[in-house]
């Protein structure tokens, strides 16, 4: 298939040329994309000793990188000497890798776009002795060629959606070789790990190791301390962490109707694409109700917080009261309820969860998730909350306790990571 996918790479790439030309026209990309292909990479990162042992850790976005920084903390404690190459492939991701995991990594670079000759110079620049992808972004000829020249390719955190699966299968001539590229890999639940199997790759490469998130500790405490000063002590907070279209409107309304009974409620409302704020303070000002935005304030002086930044939820999680997981009223998937469950808060979602069934269904079993079906559920569930704080308390003691009890997962991939080493 590689050899196959460099002749049809070959083919198309006067097409592709005719693409990227014009996409470095575009201000956002303009600096990203020579950089992609290899621009200055020998100024970033310097020839290394032969002695040296480098690791290579490529991440997509925002998500990922938060998901890796357990993995970076464990590969730098248990190999302090060796150098650590961080590769992210969004803007937004790289900046929050400056933030997040600039103490723990040599080099923090943007990934390589995925063309033999740019592949082939990012490899010889780096000279990885093992390649780890955290979740998603497989790439053909990257993962080809690390094959050809032998250097161990190793996916972590990895899942596997309803959705992807049927995309997988379906075009399983493709993927089954793409998937038996990895020496190893290290996926989240025994749901993740039997449909990689029924891919066909070999059971002894897969291993069942848990969500690096369940080990997360990237809170900044400075920073959230300072966040105190955004909302007045007597205030309730509850967060909608990662919202989609279609969402926003139902809180809205929920929270309009909630606050006649409970004034002291404060909405701060985290969209998964902050770029979306002009839509979303226009839906609100439609129904009467004011919103500030991060970028704008100082103080909270509106019932509505508009968190249109990157990499501060985690800190907003830990002030908050009752939190609700974006992405599950709609059919997106759901996002990750590990970080809002680790700072002892009840955590509510919808039906469309697919994406962390397993992490859901874990909260729900020990009493500490609640899930909702529309707007009318998730109003009378947080009229419960906030009508009672034994309750509250009890349901995030509950979440906070099946979070801790199954820490620990980076231990599981260091093991196996270690003799690779």
């Amino acid at each position: 298939m590689f050899i196959l996918y460099c002749l049809l790479q070959l083919f198309f790439l006067p097409v592709l040329l005719l693409l990227i030309i014009p996409a470095m026209a575009i201000p956002k990309y303009r600096g990203r994309i020579p950089a992609r292909l290899g621009a200055g990479l020998s100024a970033i990162i310097p020839a290394s000793a032969a002695s040296q042992k480098t690791i290579w850790v490529h991440a997509l976005s925002v998500g990922e990188v938060t998901s890796a920084i357990p993995l970076l903390e464990g590969l730098r404690r248990d190999h302090p000497r060796h150098r650590i190459v961080f590769s992210i492939a969004t803007r937004s991701g790289h900046t929050i890798a400056r933030k997040l995991a600039a103490n723990l990594v040599d080099y923090i670079i943007p990934s390589p776009i995925d063309l033999l000759p740019v592949v082939m110079l990012f490899v010889h620049r780096i000279r990885p002795m093992l390649f780890i992808l955290v979740e998603t972004d497989f790439w053909p000829g990257l993962l080809g060629y690390l094959r050809l020249k032998n250097i161990p390719a190793v996916l972590v955190n990895g899942r596997i959606s309803e959705k992807s699966m049927k995309g997988y299968y379906r075009f399983r001539f493709f993927f089954r070789p793409l998937f038996r590229s990895f020496r190893y890999l290290f996926m989240q639940t025994e749901f993740d790990a039997k449909a990689m199997n029924t891919l066909g790759v070999g059971e002894k490469c897969i291993k069942t190791a848990g969500n690096l998130k369940f080990d997360t500790n990237i809170l900044n405490n400075s920073a959230a301390n300072e966040l105190h000063s955004l909302f007045p002590s007597e205030k309730t907070l509850l967060i909608a962490g990662s919202t989609h279209p279609g969402e926003e409107e139902v809180l809205f309304q929920v929270f309009k109707t909630l606050r006649h009974s409970f004034p002291h409620l404060l909405l701060i409302v985290a969209p998964r694409n902050p770029n979306r704020k002009e839509e979303i303070c226009s839906l609100a000002e439609s129904l009467d109700l004011d919103i500030e935005c991060r970028t704008s304030m100082n103080s909270s002086r509106s019932p509505i917080f508009l968190l249109d930044t990157i990499g501060e939820l985690i800190n907003f999680y830990s002030l908050s009261h009752i939190a609700f997981i974006g992405g599950s009223l709609v059919n997106y998937g759901g996002h990750n309820p590990v970080e809002p469950a680790l700072f002892g808060i009840p955590v509510l979602f919808g039906p469309y969860m697919s994406d962390f069934h397993e992490i859901a269904l874990s909260l729900l079993r020990a009493g500490g998730g609640l899930q909702v079906k529309d707007g009318n559920e998730l109003q009378q569930s947080l009229e419960s909350f906030l009508a009672s704080d034994r309750k509250r308390e009890k349901y995030g003691f509950a979440a906070q306790q099946c979070i801790q009890q199954q820490r620990g997962v980076i231990n599981n991939h260091m093991e196996i990571l270690n003799k690779l080493m």
